[in-house]
């Protein structure tokens, strides 16, 4: 079949992008049909698909639908539907286009996509994660002739994965056009082998393709190399002759600003194919980062030379209301919460990611821990990827990898999660057959794993000998034996935390962490909340767990972990434990599904970030006779005074083992105040007040912090419930309506509340604990109208 994955050009800032006379690229989003119904006749050349549903892409059918508890995805994998799909879309070609090879590019179809051009079918691709390329040249119709691209996508198979997936054409599609010779951007490398200092070399590798049968007109192809700085000013430009069609070039660069989470600085690599004419026949670009890194088995993990501890997330790859459909706003929008936390890492938990993802990862300086698989061949769900594992897993890591290898951002590759073959002695096979093949195809990072079993004697995947770095998920109470079992091995605690929590609710606390389920003999907790919430006090785990704060203390204090990963950064859909349905997305983040941060953000805040931070909680609405626990997280200050209606409760500060201040208050109706102190001087205060019924709806809106330069970018609204003072109010929840006149439409809505069985698409929706988001798209450059409506009046906001 004449599909073949490759690495997308990562130079992408505009709807249209030329590349020279050579190459156009284009977005290829718009005026797509789709059905929910399921025909083989729908791949014919002459269907008529103009009475389906016209879509934009990305597109995730799944998350236009409301909750269910029947579908068979359960709510572990969201509570939403499946099924069979099909996609379909026509385009003209002008006869100017003959001779030249055109391709699809398809950021990821979930799952089992199934192609056709003019009924002439392409293939099948079963990994719903990967990027891939089609070909479609010998069979396009040129001039006013009608070509007609249909994809089946097929995601009927219940379970097939741990978490909410998606379904359909969820990320970006390309229409590529380049001369019949040109670069082939999988077999494109650039790398930077050798950095001292300010002096660096940049390495260029590529290969030349072509659509005709006599390739020989490929080699002794004349190229350019051309550099600019991260100032856009020119370096230097150099040209040589491809090889047997390959190009392999290697230039000093002087005067480096290296790449950094604090100084992201990027380098514009553009590669030219020129013609006997020295015209440009076809050219990539890329932009690639100066930096060295290095893991050591006893200090942890060296950027530039300098200690860094990696301070990282884990995050699933949906956008909350969107679902799975892939916004580079949205996601911007958790890249940059995540950062202003002071986290300056994320591990793509459990498969590949968006490639614009890890642009916006180049650009803004976060580093990347790229993982393959949740599984191998012993399967987590029935329907998994552990079905096509035998037969795909290395064509689709050789994807992966070739894919990504051009992103500074990544420093780590991870062939899987919790693997079930580290139990057995296939592991060691497997784990060399996989570590062998990345180190092939990049010898510039190191392959890990993240793994469970922290004996060597019962680790068949440590025994391999193949991974250069070992990761560990949870048992932090067993981190200082790790050294020993697995010794000179840089560790990494690739998996942290797990623990649970609903903003804004706070139930009395316990003494100890409690732990719902309470063992992996109980699928939920027994004795949860009936309104399924779980306090927002971090004292609640999953069992393998721990608290926010113990697993942070345990990485902190030990020199020898490169880094941690919390588990995770923001709340998912699907895998709501501990909860059956109606829970129907995650508790384990540290923001909201909704990207409403929950007290513990600031927890991290304090730790990860020399940022001036005090965050008192929890709200100041009681029974008299309560007796309320009140916590503050704060950093850079000796201690933290405590006022109830202006009388000192005493001050307070953290210990070793407690990262908050903590106070246990009477209540009485009125103001909590916290004042932090330094070097004796007041330097920031908190303040929370007894709140009265919802008065009127303050309306916050975001868009330009996330804006990312695209037409699709999106405008995020926040409506909050305060009395006639401007206090929050938590307990007096109003039912928002978000209204868009003119040019635009909503998106999605959330509250954040993990059982909240109202459709995310819905426009209408009710407020949790004060706090609504309604997600805004324009549809052109022209102005419209965003009405915010409840029972306590109407606000308009322009866009």
């Amino acid at each position: 079949m004449n599909l073949h994955y490759f690495v997308s050009v990562l130079f992408l800032l505009q709807l249209h992008l030329s590349f020279g006379q050579g190459r156009t690229k284009v977005r290829f989003n718009e005026n797509w049909h789709f059905t929910l119904h399921d025909q083989l006749e729908y791949r014919l050349d002459d269907k008529d698909a103009q009475d389906w549903e016209l879509v934009e892409l990305p597109h995730d059918w799944s998350i236009k639908a409301d909750f269910g508890a029947a579908y068979p995805a359960g709510n572990a994998g969201g509570a939403l539907l499946g099924g069979i799909g099909w996609y379909s879309r026509e385009f003209q070609l002008p006869t100017s286009d003959k001779g030249k090879c055109i391709q699809l590019h398809f950021g990821g179809i979930y799952r089992y996509a199934e192609l056709w051009i003019n009924g002439v079918y392409l293939g099948k691709i079963p990994n719903g994660y990967l990027s891939f390329t089609v070909d479609l040249t010998p069979h396009l119709k040129y001039g006013n002739q009608n070509n007609r691209i249909a994809v089946r996508v097929d995601n009927s198979k219940q379970p097939n994965s741990r978490w909410y997936t998606g379904s359909g054409i969820y990320r970006d599609v390309y229409l590529i056009k380049t001369s019949p010779v040109y670069l082939n951007e999988s077999e494109t490398f650039i790398s930077t082998p050798e950095v001292r200092g300010t002096l660096g070399a940049l390495k260029v590798q590529s290969k030349l393709s072509s659509i005709t049968a006599a390739k020989g007109s490929s080699y002794g192809k004349k190229y350019q190399l051309t550099v600019w700085d991260p100032h856009g000013n020119l370096l230097l430009t150099k040209t040589g002759t491809a090889q047997n069609g390959n190009i392999d070039e290697t230039v000093s660069v002087d005067k480096l600003m290296h790449w950094s989470p604090e100084a992201p600085n990027l380098y514009r690599v553009q590669l030219a194919l020129l013609n006997r004419n020295n015209k440009v026949d076809d050219h990539i670009e890329r932009k690639i980062g100066f930096r060295t890194f290095r893991f050591d088995a006893k200090m942890g993990f060296y950027l530039n030379g300098k200690p860094l501890k990696i301070l990282g997330v884990c995050m699933h790859h949906d956008l909350g209301a969107l679902g799975a459909a892939f916004n580079k706003s949205a996601a911007k929008r958790q890249l940059l919460m995540m950062k202003e936390m002071g986290a300056n890492a994320i591990r793509t938990a459990h498969n590949p990611p968006a490639e614009e993802l890890l642009d916006l990862c180049d650009e803004m300086g976060i580093l990347v821990y790229n993982e393959a698989f949740d599984m191998w061949k012993k399967r987590k769900n029935k329907f998994d990827y552990h079905i096509d594992f035998p037969t795909a897993h290395l064509s689709d890591l050789e994807a992966f990898v070739r894919r990504d290898r051009n992103h500074t951002s990544v420093i780590l590759w991870s062939i899987g999660n919790e693997i079930r073959e580290q139990f057995d002695s296939t592991g060691i096979a497997l784990t060399q057959e996989m570590a062998r093949l990345v180190r092939f195809l990049d010898p510039t990072r190191p392959v890990t794993a993240a793994l469970t079993e922290n004996n060597y004697a019962k680790n068949f995947i440590a025994q391999a000998q193949a991974l250069d770095v070992l990761g560990f998920n949870y048992k932090h109470e067993d981190y200082d034996k790790l050294p020993v079992e697995f010794k000179d091995k840089p560790l990494l605690a690739s998996e942290t935390v797990s623990a649970l929590q609903t903003r804004a609710v706070y139930d009395k606390l316990q003494d100890t962490i409690q732990f719902w389920p309470a063992s992996s003999k109980d699928k939920y907790v027994v004795h949860g909340n009936p309104d399924f919430t779980v306090s927002a006090y971090d004292n609640v785990a999953a069992y393998w767990g721990t608290s926010h704060e113990k697993a942070w203390l345990a990485v902190k204090n030990r020199p020898f972990l490169a880094g941690t990963f919390v588990w995770t950064g923001f709340d998912y859909l699907g895998e709501p434990v501990p909860y059956p349905y109606p829970a129907r997305s995650s508790y384990y983040g540290i923001v909201d599904l909704a990207g409403i941060p929950k007290d513990v953000y600031y927890m991290y805040q304090s730790e990860w970030t020399d940022k001036d931070v005090l965050h008192l909680l929890p709200h100041w609405n009681w029974k008299e006779g309560d007796t309320v626990d009140v916590w503050a997280y704060y950093n850079r200050a000796d201690d933290v005074e405590l006022f109830l209606n202006g009388k000192s409760l005493g001050t307070s500060m953290k210990t070793a083992d407690q990262l908050h201040a903590a106070w246990k208050v009477p209540f009485q109706k009125g103001e909590l105040k916290a004042i932090k102190r330094r070097n004796g001087h007041i330097v920031q205060e908190a303040t929370v007040r007894t709140a009265t019924d919802a008065h009127r709806v303050e309306i916050v809106l975001e868009h330009e912090k996330y804006a990312t330069g695209e037409s699709r970018d999106l405008y995020f609204v926040t409506a909050t419930l305060v009395d006639k003072v401007g206090q929050h109010v938590l307990h007096n929840d109003q039912e928002i309506e978000f209204i868009v006149k003119g040019n635009g439409k909503v998106l999605g809505t959330d509250n954040g509340f993990q059982a909240d069985l109202r459709g995310l698409h819905h426009p209408k929706r009710k407020t949790f604990k004060g706090k609504a988001l309604g997600i805004i798209q324009k549809t052109d450059s022209a102005p419209c109208t965003v009405i915010i409506r409840s029972a306590l009046g109407e606000q308009t906001i322009t866009i």
